[in-house]
């Protein structure tokens, strides 16, 4: 399944693409993709519904964010090892992890704010994890049955707050809109192979990102059980699991967002994403 959340910022319905692509209300079966909502019980229940007797909802409306208020989002760093040495790192250990504030979330469409003063505001491409059923303590074996679905996002990232700034990378990763989520929440069962997803970025049609998830350090699995041992994974969190090359940091020379760039970006299945740059 692939669902959505259709609506003016703060009033989004839930949606679900139909076999013809039209996207209908779901809102008569589910209030609404948070982490009360999304688990398999529910999911199984949707799965269930006749499509075809549900109203339509229109595609000129503005797409939300795929999922809404997850207790979580998680991020995962340096975790392409071309990625890793475009930017001069040490391919990790042991994943990176950090946090994103979940007020950064906003939809796939809506502007990217450039605040005044910043400088070095970068673009990366990652996939989404979105978590079905707790998760404490779990092994890599066992991730499958904790793992909902996959959605895409940007990892917008002003670089000079993550790393010039004293303190830890989530002052760069957190501002408003620097977390543009989906479209869609794109369930488990149709994705054939996670590790195996070519992703894309473009700025300004010019293409900086090409890359794909088999090349991941840590594939899903092992991000999945990695976290959990260090925190509860509960329905409805997020982790996005880093970026392939082709970052604005790592070209030579540094190439930075600026207002009225337009951003667009998409990986195999889960739908594309166009953002524009706007000065606040």
């Amino acid at each position: 399944m692939k669902l959505l959340r259709v609506g003016n910022k703060g009033n989004e319905k839930p949606g679900i693409l139909d076999i013809d692509g039209k996207i209908r209300d779901i809102s008569s079966h589910i209030s609404d993709l948070n982490p009360e909502n999304l688990n398999f019980e529910l999911i199984s229940k949707i799965q269930k519904i006749d499509l075809s007797k549900l109203p339509e909802l229109s595609s000129n409306e503005r797409v939300g964010s795929c999922i809404t208020s997850p207790g979580k989002f998680v991020a995962i760093g340096l975790n392409y090892s071309d990625h890793a040495a475009e930017v001069g790192a040490e391919i990790p250990k042991e994943p990176i992890m950090f946090m994103k504030a979940t007020s950064s979330m906003c939809g796939p469409n809506d502007d990217i704010e450039l605040v005044a003063g910043s400088k070095k505001l970068d673009w990366e491409v990652e996939l989404g994890i979105v978590i079905g059923k707790e998760a404490k303590h779990i092994t890599v074996a066992q991730s499958q049955d904790h793992i909902l679905g996959y959605c895409l996002v940007n990892d917008v990232s002003e670089r000079e707050w993550q790393i010039e700034k004293m303190g830890q990378w989530v002052k760069g990763k957190s501002h408003d809109t620097y977390g543009p989520t989906g479209p869609y929440l794109v369930t488990k069962d149709e994705i054939k192979d996670v590790n195996n997803l070519k992703m894309i970025l473009d700025v300004n049609n010019e293409r900086r990102q090409t890359g794909n998830t088999k090349t991941m350090i840590f594939d899903v699995d092992y991000i999945v059980s990695y976290v959990s041992k260090f925190m509860s994974l509960q329905p409805g969190d997020l982790i996005t699991t880093g970026t392939p090359p082709g970052v604005g940091m790592g070209m030579k020379p540094q190439l930075f967002l600026k207002a009225g760039d337009e951003i667009k970006l998409s990986i195999e299945n889960l739908g594309e994403q166009n953002s524009k740059v706007v000065s606040i």
